[in-house]
């Protein structure tokens, strides 16, 4: 269900009372999280698992709503419009509220958001269809070098994580590779099943919900996912590559302090939850905890990072 901001600002407005909440009883009704993007991606399926536990933990119940549009942009650009009592959070993603501002301009700045927790990511992960002639990395590594610029990747879109993750391979592995945009991890997983392309740099979930049909090469996680205990990870085959999409939580930067160390413990607590953990995992998600009072260091070694691929993708020199 999409929503107009003026309609949500205007009721969340009228229902909010004049004198400031006690943090402590936060929350005493219900929540809206928006998504900025359709139902169905990675950060709606992460927020429904959230919202199974939200009204165990909080005793209230959170509502998703979506805003999608520019690829997450049309909402982080109007987030700091809406109140900052502690009511209406947002999910955030990286890199792209990195890399988006240094590409152009977007309507907000990576400085203008204020993200209290990020609570996953999904790694990086090389795929390739069943029929493929590639069982490991480094037979379709050895294929790059011998056919510079053959070996295509299919992505879901220029200057995403996936995109990266192709750069960072070509580096460590002192290969040439052809990437391939598309529209999203749906239109890109398509090409790969249909050998439009050798492979595909896409997202570790992408591999539940495939199955047989893919086979999933390498994962950009620290360690072996419990999703796929018989993938290796990049650092195991000797390349130091790991990352993804990291997915949290933000809010308005009119938030107290107060409050938004109150949403991060929430988070928090709903990420230790069994239920969720496993709908997780199994989900082909990594679980972090990186909360508030870590989140500068966080963000700060993240923007370094991803300013760097950014110069290797060509936003920047």
């Amino acid at each position: 269900m999409k929503f107009n901001f003026a309609t949500i600002l205007a009721g969340v407005l009228a229902a909010t009372p004049l004198a400031a909440q006690s943090v402590d009883d936060f929350p005493t009704k219900a929540m809206t999280y928006i998504i900025p993007f359709n139902a169905g991606g990675e950060s709606d399926v992460s927020a429904r698992f959230q919202q199974s536990e939200w009204e165990a933990v909080t005793g209230q119940q959170v509502v998703i709503q979506y805003q999608p549009g520019a690829g997450g942009a049309q909402a982080w650009s109007q987030l700091n419009s809406l109140p900052g009592d502690g009511y209406t959070i947002m999910g955030i993603n990286m890199p792209h509220t990195i890399l988006q501002p240094l590409a152009g301009s977007v309507g907000y700045a990576t400085e203008d958001l204020t993200p209290v927790h990020y609570f996953h990511y999904t790694p990086n992960a090389v795929i390739v269809r069943k029929e493929s002639e590639f069982e490991t990395l480094e037979q379709l590594i050895e294929y790059a070098k011998a056919n510079p610029g053959m070996a295509t990747f299919a992505g879901s879109g220029s200057n995403s994580a996936n995109h990266l993750a192709s750069v960072q391979l070509n580096d460590a592995a002192d290969i040439v590779t052809t990437y391939v945009p598309f529209t999203g991890t749906g239109p890109s997983i398509t090409a790969i099943l249909g050998g439009q392309t050798t492979a595909g740099f896409n997202y570790a979930t992408s591999g539940v919900s495939q199955g047989d049909e893919i086979r999933i090469l390498a994962v950009a996680s620290e360690e072996r996912m419990p999703a796929f205990p018989d993938v290796p990870t990049f650092k195991e085959l000797g390349y130091d590559i790991v990352g993804g999409a990291y997915r949290g939580v933000a809010v308005p930067d009119s938030t107290s302090e107060e409050m938004r160390q109150k949403i991060s413990d929430i988070v928090s607590e709903i990420n230790s939850q069994p239920a969720f953990v496993e709908k997780m995992e199994g989900g082909g998600f990594v679980l972090t905890d990186v909360g508030y009072a870590d989140m500068d260091e966080f963000v700060a070694a993240r923007t370094e990072e991803y300013t760097e691929g950014a110069k290797a993708l060509g936003i920047i020199e």
